[in-house]
């Protein structure tokens, strides 16, 4: 088995363990900012620590970053901070599960920007995947039963929109992740490379959303430092699970990481069925089956 493999898998569980104590904390405690920005405060040290430790005890020089690399690194770091809170923002409108499977739609919009901003390319089955992807995301979409009348009505709604923006959102900063690392130089060892890029990440989007909520949430920072239990929780999960999906994006395709890691999908359905008590319909486990089945297309045959 190859290392991305039980790393993306890793990443995942604890990627989803960070979205349900953010619900969590959306749900009772903070704003949507603030539940945002909570991920990065209590990640951002850990991470420099970890980077620190790691290049003292290997011995490993600090990499040598390039101009591409600070436009892919902080593209990137923008494009997650938005899309987590387009995330955040939709666990008020559906279930968990159903969040975390709008999100993953970000697998099959991340397959076509690494072609076109890395040149990796994806074959003719990769399309075909796309395409039963794109029957799910329309399922999942139409939000019959709950008051909508119509079909635009149900399919062009609030909570679709957030996730499939989401999606785009987590495609750019899959591909701005693996694009900063790659600039690095493939001579640097491959966690050297994915432990910087973090680190570089969390800091700037540690100061762009304090900024922020400055600006606009006054009293929001106070409510994240004052809820620290739960808040340090998502911060560590937040650092394992990006370490593990940057080093993942080190070491393979971009889209590939994100297909692999539609197990999310059964980590969500689980938490929202054992945790939140929530109800999924027979339309939307049909829809998460579509999105599944695309992902599957995408690793087997592409």
């Amino acid at each position: 088995m190859e290392l991305w493999i039980p790393i993306t898998i890793a990443a995942a569980f604890a990627q989803n363990l960070r979205f349900m104590l953010q619900k969590h904390l959306k749900s009772t405690q903070l704003s949507t900012g603030g539940a945002t920005f909570a991920r990065f405060l209590y990640s951002a040290p850990l991470v420099a620590l970890l980077l620190a430790a790691y290049l003292h005890f290997s011995g490993i020089p600090i990499p040598q970053v390039n101009a591409r690399f600070w436009v892919m690194a902080l593209s990137g770091g923008l494009a997650q901070i938005l899309a987590t809170m387009c995330v955040v923002a939709l666990f008020s409108h559906r279930s968990f599960a159903v969040g975390i499977t709008f999100k993953k739609t970000e697998v099959l919009q991340t397959a076509l920007l690494s072609f076109v901003v890395l040149g990796e390319k994806i074959s003719a089955w990769g399309l075909g995947a796309i395409l039963v992807g794109f029957v799910g995301v329309v399922l999942l979409a139409d939000n019959r039963g709950m008051g909508a009348t119509g079909w635009k009505a149900r399919l062009f709604n609030r909570a679709a929109g957030l996730g499939l923006l989401s999606g785009v959102l987590f495609a750019i900063s899959a591909t701005g992740y693996r694009g900063a690392s790659l600039s690095l130089g493939l001579d640097v060892p491959f966690f050297a490379r994915a432990c910087f890029t973090l680190a570089i990440v969390t800091a700037s989007q540690t100061v762009a959303m304090g900024i922020w909520l400055l600006m606009r949430e006054r009293g929001e920072m106070t409510r994240v430092v004052a809820n620290w239990r739960v808040a340090g929780l998502v911060g560590v999960t937040s650092m394992i699970g990006s370490l593990g999906w940057f080093t993942a994006f080190t070491l393979q395709n971009a889209a590939y990481v994100k297909a692999l890691g539609q197990v999310e999908l059964l980590f969500s359905f689980l938490a929202s069925t054992l945790f939140f008590h929530e109800k999924t319909t027979a339309r939307e486990r049909i829809a998460m089956l579509f999105l599944t089945g695309s992902i599957l297309l995408l690793v087997v045959l592409a």
